[in-house]
């Protein structure tokens, strides 16, 4: 009965970990887990499969779950999608104000404004992009 009971808690740590995202529930859910396996194959008193809980919840957290974030909390080796066009140079097709611009960025034509927006820039310059805002490039022509 006491396996039984452990497995049930194991499931439920693992489901809520769902919600959660920070590996801590799912750590423990592994000692449930363990403890379960433990249970089912010997008859110890519940307050020793407490004890194998947290010895092996502490395991866990101690030599696992920093492991596992490294490797899941670290950003993608390379910038992608919007991300990726920051530092980029673009063409102004338009000119670029305050209100109103356009530039051609990686083939494709989007509204940009300037950075500082007491500047413009004409058609023909070059300008670099410094962050994407929505569907807006900011932009600046720097030195």
């Amino acid at each position: 009965m006491a396996a039984l009971i452990w497995l049930v808690a194991g499931v439920l740590l693992a489901a809520a970990e769902a919600l959660t995202g920070d590996l801590f529930l799912l750590m423990l859910a592994g000692g449930a887990l363990g403890t379960a396996g433990i249970a089912s194959l010997t008859d110890f008193p519940i307050w020793l499969d407490a004890i194998v809980f947290g010895v092996l919840s502490i395991a866990l957290l101690v030599g696992v779950r920093p492991m596992l974030l490294r490797r899941f909390a670290a950003p993608p080796p390379t910038a992608t999608n919007v991300a990726a066009l920051t530092g980029k140079h673009a063409l102004v097709l338009e000119e670029v104000g305050e209100h109103a611009g356009q530039v051609k960025l990686d083939g494709d034509v989007w509204t940009a404004r300037p950075l500082d927006a007491t500047e413009s820039y004409p058609a023909g310059t070059t300008v670099t992009v410094m962050k994407i805002d929505g569907a807006t490039a900011v932009v600046w022509k720097g030195l």
